[in-house]
């Protein structure tokens, strides 16, 4: 089955121009556009959606309030994406904070929105190193001490996967930790799964904010990346 998804967006080139790009696209179907959060929620409604492309800046109702509404309800689905023109958005880190499985560049290229959209719906999430280090350096030491404090949670990981959490943090994926840690990719995936259960956690961008919080990664530790 396809990928159903609705776009966000208060412009009309840009929720062109993606759905241009995912109607190429035989695994990935837009089934939904709207302008703004209020008309998004208006339309999820009635309309089944799997991910949510959901810019920020939107009136009357933005992208993290949308967001948040949506992960309110305590459904699984819809899963959202977060669009933002800027790699240093308040917002969309508020948006991660809300409950939204990762945030992607409106200038990612086509294949990047279609991995992006791949991963979000298989229930993982999209965490840009470079994007995800400048927003964690710039952001959270904002956020209130009762947020900051997290308790010794991370006593109870094992070692290993310490070590994967960490890796997880830095915006590898199962393969590429596999390949670091010389371990099966299915035994990445399990250990990866015992992290989120054992602390509490929904998916990637959750992990890498915790392991930053609690001090595991650093934002010098983030690996540059080409492109």
């Amino acid at each position: 089955m396809a990928i159903r998804v609705m776009i966000v967006d208060d412009e009309w080139i840009p929720r062109h121009t993606f759905r241009t790009v995912l109607s190429d696209t035989p695994d990935i179907e837009v089934v939904a556009e709207a302008d703004d959060g209020t008309a998004a929620l208006e339309q999820l409604r009635t309309t089944g959606v799997d991910v949510v492309l959901m810019d920020v800046c939107m009136k009357p109702m933005d992208g993290v309030e949308a967001t948040r509404c949506i992960r309110a309800s305590g459904a699984e689905w819809p899963r959202v994406l977060i669009l933002t023109a800027f790699d240093a958005d308040e917002n969309a880190f508020a948006a991660l904070r809300a409950g939204a499985s990762g945030f992607l560049l409106k200038e990612s290229s086509p294949s990047e929105v279609v991995t992006a959209l791949r991963t979000v719906y298989s229930g993982d999430a999209v965490v840009a190193p470079s994007l995800t280090r400048r927003l964690l350096d710039r952001f959270v030491p904002l956020l209130p001490a009762e947020h900051r404090s997290v308790p010794e949670t991370l006593e109870v990981l094992t070692e290993q996967e310490l070590r994967v959490l960490e890796l997880v943090a830095q915006g590898l994926s199962n393969v590429e930790i596999a390949g670091q840690l010389t371990l099966a990719e299915k035994t990445v995936k399990t250990h990866v799964g015992h992290i989120y259960q054992k602390l509490g956690l929904r998916d990637r961008a959750q992990a890498v904010m915790l392991a930053y919080k609690t001090g595991l990664v650093k934002p010098h530790n983030f690996p540059e990346r080409a492109g």
